[in-house]
């Protein structure tokens, strides 16, 4: 194989190379002019180049293949010291000396300058594009993507260093480029993320290659989530450096500063130099930024064992560039510049190319062309196209020796490489390798050495999430306070969303609650009535459930007392209420339903409150005061028809009966004309008012439910013996109004008045029997009605009301029609015929109320004993009268206790209800005792007795002589008690008594106790446990008092005893009284315990 080269540029004097187009190191070319307006001419060639077939690479074997090497290597000097001219011919030399390629394979490069301005570069580009079957590039990354597409147009396959800033996406989108590099984008945030640093700003110089550049990182790092990148350029003057590090300063929670432009620690670095020096003046590397070199990512950089001049000649640019931490590709065991030295050793390049002018980006130049160069070699067929898609399959997972490092490929031929974080030591001219860096893992290790940060430590880290793609991240703020923010933001819309709601719902509610539209009642409009006063103290009941019998005369002298209702305003246990001059009753909706009335209940409760019928109780709207939700209805003052016909004190005729159906049928008429099916129709739901004119109410409460969306109780069985077999059949029809269904109710209703009973009485079935044979015929089950009860023609009637198929029933229409004709077109007047019934009534209804008046005296007087026997009589005086009872300080009292000696035993060898009887009956005969003294009985407590004198009534210094008689008149009853079960046994008791102050007062409010507090309590009960059997134990207080009463009580001197929790006390005996005459038993003479 042979390999050739052609150069455009010219060779400098004393030739670098073997074909080399790139100048000597002793000589740089100048800058080239601007270029003269390119837009008319070079669109032209563009468009022809675009749409003209490419080079193929179906060359004959003479032909050979030629690479174009793409750079700005006229424009710009610092580009040009990587010499790519020998770059490229020694990888050439090296691939046809490593590799064995086909015969009359041959291989060349073309060394193409690009311009520093991106639109000639992309024109130089094209014009080259029928001389090179390949290229290396481009160099300038604003064209990339351009390259890119025409390439792929082409067949032509690129291979770049400086292209897939961003990701690599150009090698799967666009297949004719391939990066030779991992993304700069991915390399900066690996780095970035292990110290945790997601705010970055990009700042580059003002050639178009580094904006371009500049540009493409910050997408990058934007595409990523990195927050809010800055963007800066310099200008072409100092202007530019100085806003720019203004710009900086200014900059919030900025922690790294990403530097496009050529580095400053080598030749043409100016820029560099002279932004991070403004830096330093400006406070800014005092360590809360961090710069990073850009051009480093794209070679290795030569630092082991090197001092840098530029560090060591400028003492400014040292102590700033103390806060930059470069990032470059990592060398192997032979550095870059011994590398090269060792290329001219062995003659491959020639002698006088000194390695320390040389960049090293001539290495990177070398890597490419060689991966090129080898995926040509590695074409199996002579003539195979190679596309940029075959070129990655070719150059598919490599690993290999490059210039001075190992080249590495993925799967799809996207470069791999690792890299080295370098720092200074904050001092010298040096750089050291601090951590290495893979970011294919990806992955940081440290690498022993810290980082010499300018303060000591490094910027402050941000929050991990920006560097998780999945996970929503804060702008830096913490978590908590963005969760706050978030919060807040919700409760804001919350209660945005809750005021609307709540003006609208006021809005309405004043428009409901005033004007001819009211129809929500308020506790303004109504007064609720003491229980006491109520029709019904026992408890509730629905609209229309009237009072029985007894208490119909207090309804109707409750309606005289229409004036009175100035009661206090309060949501008592009550359903009967003062409204709008007259008596009024709750309905009311089941707990949990809303307090609010639902749109859709508003328009169903408008149509309710147009209905007017002298035979329909009227509806008055919605009530939800007290959060109690309730429908408004007219008050039955009379009760309801199930009461008025249960009530056996009233006989009824045919005439008030006949009055009664023919208010129903009416009323039920007028519903169904409205269309107003009832649905709860029963002898409950008809209500009769002080005229006794039947009206019906609960209609349309079961729509209305549904419409409010409250829940709706499961009625039990005796409920639903008013309901139609169909509606019974399917549960989801129960509790649905139908007219048939009416028809049927009403047919049960009339049964009930001729019989004068509850539906389906004299069957002998219980309800639940009744609906399963009403359900499930046959036969047919409807209730037995005796046909004297009634006309023949009203039960036929009936009997038709309750036929099985609901298009056999008559209608409303027809009933009234034929029930008319039943009584012969008579009308009918339901007052004169119950008047008579009225006055033979009000006779027994006022023998009732005097019997009722004496039972409840008598009770009255029985309570009022019993509580007098529970509780002394002031305090139960107190309670009765409503008043608190307050604990109260006794002064002198005297207290007895008093137990039974071998209760355990006793009780060990009695059977329960023998133990019970034993007690009851001793602490009966205490009892008989104690009314012939001034004492007071304030417990027992299983065998122990306890009586004190001096509370609740004060008696001076009685209360000692009380206690010490009644103890001897005990104790005398005590020697002749025999148990019932045990006569044998005697029972021995044992007392104790002691005087001094004690606190009384009622404790509890369940079942009271009139209690004692005190030492006095506790002294008492210790002479009781340390006495002996039938002794009576005092102490010297009781004694010095019942001396100085001088009644000749005898009492002899017992001895020291100890007393727990007192310790030795001089104690007594109570042995007798001058006067006693009662027996007393023999003491024992035995030692306590």
């Amino acid at each position: 194989a042979t390999s050739t080269s052609r150069a455009v540029a010219p060779s400098a004097p004393g030739r670098a190379g073997p074909g080399s187009g790139a100048p000597g190191p002793d000589r740089r070319p100048p800058l080239r002019p601007p270029a003269a307006p390119w837009a008319s001419s070079v669109s032209l060639l563009l468009w022809g180049l675009l749409w003209s077939p490419g080079p193929s690479l179906h060359r004959t074997s003479a032909a050979p293949f030629t690479v174009g090497v793409l750079g700005p290597w006229e424009c710009d000097p610092v580009l040009a010291t990587a010499f790519p001219g020998v770059a490229a011919q020694l990888a050439l030399d090296r691939v046809s000396r490593d590799l064995s390629p086909r015969q009359g394979f041959q291989m060349t490069y073309e060394v193409v300058p690009e311009a520093c301005q991106t639109p000639q570069a992309l024109a130089a580009f094209a014009a080259r594009r029928s001389q090179v079957a390949a290229f290396v590039g481009p160099a300038v990354p604003g064209y990339c993507k351009a390259a890119a597409l025409l390439g792929q147009t082409w067949g032509v396959p690129l291979l770049s260093w400086a292209c897939g800033l961003e990701d690599s996406t150009l090698t799967s989108g666009l297949g004719a480029l391939v990066p030779t590099l991992p993304p700069a984008g991915t390399v900066l945030l690996t780095f970035m993320g292990h110290f945790g640093w997601a705010h970055a700003a990009v700042v580059s110089s003002h050639h178009d290659m580094w904006v371009d550049t500049g540009r493409q990182l910050a997408a990058a790092f934007r595409t990523q989530g990195i927050p809010g990148v800055l963007e800066a350029s310099l200008g072409p003057d100092g202007q530019g450096v100085s806003k720019t590090v203004q710009q900086l300063k200014g900059a919030d929670r900025l922690k790294v500063v990403v530097l496009c432009m050529h580095s400053a620690l080598a030749a043409g670095g100016e820029d560099q130099a002279a932004f991070l020096t403004a830096a330093h003046a400006a406070g800014l590397t005092d360590g809360r930024l961090v710069f990073v070199p850009y051009d480093a990512l794209l070679y290795s950089l030569p630092y082991q064992n090197r001092s840098f001049p530029a560090l060591r000649r400028d003492s400014q640019l040292r102590r700033a560039y103390d806060a930059v931490l470069t990032v470059s590709l990592e060398s192997g065991e032979e550095p870059f510049h011994e590398a090269l030295a060792a290329a001219r050793a062995r003659g491959e390049i020639t002698a006088d190319l000194d390695p320390e002018q040389v960049s090293p980006l001539f290495g990177t130049i070398y890597d490419a062309v060689y991966l090129l160069t080898y995926a040509l070699y590695r074409a199996t067929q002579p003539r195979v196209p190679l596309t940029g898609s075959g070129l990655a399959q070719l150059l598919g997972s490599l690993n290999m020796a490059g210039f001075s490092r190992r080249i590495r490929t993925d799967e799809k031929g996207v470069g791999r490489a690792t890299y080295v974080v370098l720092d200074t030591d904050g001092r010298g001219d040096q750089l050291f390798a601090t951590h290495v860096l893979d970011p294919s893992g990806p992955s940081v290790q440290a690498l022993g050495r810290t980082i010499h940060f300018p303060k000591g430590g490094p910027p402050s880290p941000d929050s991990r999430c920006w560097f998780h793609p999945n996970t929503l991240c804060t702008q830096g703020v913490r978590p908590w306070t963005m969760a706050l923010a978030v919060g807040l933001l919700a409760l804001l819309g919350l209660c945005g969303l809750a005021g609307g709601c709540l003006v609208r719902h006021c809005i309405l509610r004043v428009r409901l609650a005033r004007g001819s539209d009211k129809m929500v009642l308020t506790l303004d409009d109504l007064t609720f009535i003491d229980p006491k006063l109520s029709r019904r103290a026992g408890g509730e009941r629905l609209v229309g459930q009237a009072p029985d019998a007894g208490s119909q005369l207090r309804a109707r002298s409750l309606g005289l007392c229409v004036c009175v209702c100035v009661c206090v305003c309060v949501c008592v246990s009550t359903s009967l209420l003062c409204g709008q001059g007259d008596w009024v009753w709750l309905k009311k909706l089941e707990p949990g339903s809303s307090p609010e009335l639902h749109p859709e209940s508003t328009s169903f409760l408008r149509e309710m409150l147009k209905l007017r019928h002298e035979n329909v109780n009227r509806c008055l709207g919605f009530f939800s005061g007290c959060g109690v939700p309730a429908v408004v209805m007219g008050f039955g003052s009379r009760g309801s028809l199930e009461d008025l016909l249960r009530n056996r004190d009233l006989r009824l005729d045919w005439a008030f009966k006949a009055s009664l159906l023919l208010d129903l049928i009416q009323g039920i008429r007028y519903l169904h004309h409205r269309g107003f099916p009832h649905g709860r129709l029963k002898s409950r739901n008809c209500v009769l008012d002080g005229r006794f004119v039947l009206k019906v109410t609960d209609y349309g409460f079961d729509a209305f439910l549904a419409t409010q969306r409250a829940p709706r109780p499961q009625p039990p069985s005796e409920e639903l013996l008013w309901t139609a077999p169909e509606l019974l059949r399917d549960a989801q029809k129960t509790g649905q109004a139908t007219l048939k269904g009416d028809v049927y109710s009403f047919a049960i209703i009339v049964q009930e008045v001729l019989v004068r009973g509850p539906p389906f009485c004299g069957s002998g079935l219980s309800a639940e029997e009744i609906l399963q044979k009403v359900e499930a015929p046959p036969p047919l089950c409807r209730p037995p009605v005796p046909p004297d009860l009634g006309p023949p023609d009203c039960i036929q009637l009936m009997q038709r009301c309750w036929a099985e198929t609901p298009e056999q029933r008559p209608t409303l229409d027809e009933i009234l029609s034929q029930f008319k004709s039943i009584q012969g077109g008579r009308k009918m007047k339901s007052v004169e015929s119950v008047l008579g019934a009225l006055e033979r009534y009000s006779g027994q209804l006022e023998d009732l109320v005097r019997e009722r008046t004496e039972e409840l005296e008598r009770e009255k007087q029985k309570t009022e004993k019993l509580l007098a026997q529970m509780l002394p009589q002031s305090v139960a005086d107190a309670l009765k009268a409503g008043a608190a009872v307050e604990p109260e300080y006794f002064e002198h009292v005297t207290i007895y206790f008093s137990d039974i000696v071998g209760f355990t035993t006793i009780s060990a060898l009695s059977a329960p209800i023998e133990v019970v009887n034993l007690l009851n009956d001793l602490y009966t005969l205490f009892d008989a005792v104690l009314g012939s003294h001034d004492v007071y009985k304030v417990e027992t407590i299983g065998d122990a007795y306890m009586v004190a004198s001096g509370l609740p009534q004060r008696n001076g210094e009685r209360h000692a002589a009380e206690i010490a008689n009644m103890a001897l008149d005990i104790l005398s009853s005590v020697g002749s008690f025999r148990m019932r079960h045990m006569p044998g046994v005697p029972v021995r008791i044992r007392a104790g008594l002691h005087s001094g102050p004690c606190v009384a007062g009622v404790v509890g409010l369940i079942m009271p106790r009139y209690c004692l507090f005190g030492d006095t309590v506790n002294t008492a009960s210790r002479m009781e446990s340390t006495g002996l059997p039938y002794r009576i134990h005092i102490n010297q207080s009781t004694v010095r008092t019942l001396l100085r009463l001088g009644e000749g009580f005898e009492i002899a001197v017992r001895g020291q005893t100890e007393l727990k929790g007192k310790g030795m006390e001089e104690t007594y005996w109570l042995v007798g009284k001058k006067g006693f005459q009662k027996p007393l038993p023999p003491p024992l003479d035995i030692k306590p315990g």
